[in-house]
């Protein structure tokens, strides 16, 4: 690569109605302040990653208006992956994105400013953790095999889970034996990093030799300190990344917060809502 690329990398918008009893925070206007300070970006972005949970409920309507706020205030290229949070069939209306098949993953990729950026759509219609199908196995493995000289990044709502065996809080990850499956397949080609979001901190991991980067996003702050609970605070943040010949760099922005108690989750309600016994 004979020049550094710099982007934005968002997540978890939340974008909803002043009345969804299920937001706790004004995301439209979190969402305005971070364009605020992207736009003071220098060097000025080459793309934005927006790694999934664009909306809160999944409506066409709030598609829309994510769609005329982001056309409004940037003038590059924007690369969207679905979260659990969002749905596919609204996505598709009120993105006012072709489709064939409105209940079909959201995968494609593209080549931006020399990147190779492969999405995976790891939602799951009614669950709470990630997954990905054999069919999007199969798109992945082809996708990769393409534009074998650039650098690849990889985006994805989920992260990997990190550990040797399932986590006991697995509704934060891919479901295990697919991010096993997901480990082996991008294996040597040439993945400078892993953008995703929904845990809702900022954290960055090196995995398998991949760095994977999470962004606490633009809804909700998960305090970290408390495990016995998802405790979800006031806070927001972005993140500038900056890929050169020796890697991916990434710097975090974080939106000045008091860190107020929003809402609290029972750790079994989420685990139930992982994954389906029978993706066991």
């Amino acid at each position: 690569m004979q020049r550094e690329t710099t982007f934005i990398h968002l997540t978890d918008l939340h974008i909803g109605t002043a009345d969804d009893d299920h937001l706790h925070s004004d995301t439209t206007e979190t969402l305005n302040q971070v364009l605020d300070l992207v736009a003071t970006v220098t060097p000025k972005p080459q793309f934005v990653i927006v790694s999934g949970d664009l909306t809160n409920r999944g409506d066409a309507e709030s598609y829309r208006r994510l769609k005329a706020i982001m056309e409004a205030r940037l003038d590059v290229p924007v690369v969207y992956a679905l979260g659990n949070h969002d749905t596919r069939p609204g996505f598709y209306e009120g993105m006012e994105i072709a489709t064939d098949d409105p209940e079909a993953p959201y995968d494609h990729d593209a080549v931006i400013d020399g990147i190779h950026i492969v999405t995976i759509d790891s939602s799951t219609p009614g669950l709470i953790g990630g997954t990905i199908d054999p069919e999007q196995f199969d798109w992945l493995a082809s996708t990769l095999d393409t534009h074998p000289d650039l650098p690849k990044l990889i985006v994805i709502h989920h992260p990997p889970a990190l550990g040797e065996e399932a986590d006991a809080t697995h509704w934060r990850t891919i479901h295990f034996p697919q991010s096993e499956r997901f480990r082996t397949l991008l294996r040597d080609r040439n993945i400078v990093g892993i953008l995703s979001g929904h845990i809702h901190h900022d954290r960055v991991s090196f995995w398998h030799g991949i760095p994977v980067v999470v962004g606490t996003g633009q809804h909700a702050a998960t305090d970290i300190l408390r495990t016995d609970i998802l405790r979800m605070v006031r806070g927001a943040s972005f993140g500038i990344g900056t890929i050169r010949s020796s890697g991916l760099t990434m710097a975090f922005v974080p939106l000045p917060s008091d860190r107020a108690e929003l809402n609290t989750y029972p750790l079994e309600m989420l685990m139930a809502r992982a994954v389906p016994v029978a993706a066991e």
